[in-house]
């Protein structure tokens, strides 16, 4: 685990023939209010706990899992998770947290020959990703969790309930895999994906002022380009009909 920014910490995701999305952490640990950020990829769960215990964190202090969307790699390991950590109440947005309720699970393989195939790798069962969801986001949230102010923006387009969390006073964004720091974006060919919306919400983040990017995959950068989520969002713009 890496300290990002006072109150924020990351932690890589371990990428295998299936990517495993990172995780973030954030909240001053001397407020006894963490949140994870994202979980990771099946079978991840170990390394995600061992990482969060090396960094001094105790366990307890983490009170809640916030999804920025409900794709394999990102939500694969939470049941391992909250076996850990069975007091930490999940985040998701409504879009994605009443089929999560439901078992319904088209938003977290995104496709049938991907859902087939994880079943057989992993040995997942039929119901392996039926949640009850203790707060269901909407965007436009101002949350205070931690000691920090962190804005929940609805970024749907590479998810139907897709979200970044944006801290203002440190430009701080946290976008899941609508963006990336390669001038790539999330792919928009999956159940609940939508091209337009995607780049609608490319658009709706480059009105942001961000210094330090924190995506779901590849590199983290500090020092963001002020032009880069727009730059990115015209690079893709033509694609995204």
């Amino acid at each position: 685990m890496t300290k990002v920014n006072e109150g924020v910490f990351f932690i890589q995701g371990q990428d295998e023939f299936i990517p495993d999305s990172h995780v973030y952490v954030i909240g001053d640990p001397a407020s006894n209010d963490l949140s994870i950020v994202d979980v990771g990829l099946t079978g991840k769960g170990n390394y995600k706990i061992q990482s969060i215990k090396k960094l001094g964190i105790e366990l307890e202090a983490v009170k809640r899992i916030i999804m920025t969307h409900t794709h394999l790699d990102h939500i694969g390991c939470l049941s391992e998770i909250q076996k850990v950590i069975p007091n930490a109440e999940l985040w998701v947005h409504r879009l994605e947290a009443e089929p999560l309720e439901k078992g319904d699970d088209r938003g977290v393989y995104g496709m049938n020959e991907f859902k087939g195939m994880c079943q057989m790798q992993y040995g997942l069962k039929s119901d392996a990703f039926k949640f009850k969801v203790d707060k269901k986001l909407e965007g436009g949230e101002s949350l205070d969790i931690g000691g920090m102010n962190w804005e929940v923006i609805h970024i749907p387009g590479h998810s139907m309930g897709g979200i970044a969390l944006y801290h203002s006073s440190l430009k701080i964004l946290i976008p899941g895999d609508v963006i990336y720091a390669d001038y790539a974006i999330g792919r928009y060919d999956l159940h609940g994906a939508n091209a337009d919306q995607l780049k609608k919400s490319l658009y709706r983040l480059a009105d942001l002022e961000v210094d330090i990017l924190l995506p779901g995959h590849n590199q983290i950068v500090k020092g963001l380009p002020t032009d880069y989520v727009r730059k990115t969002a015209k690079m893709w713009e033509s694609y995204l009909v």
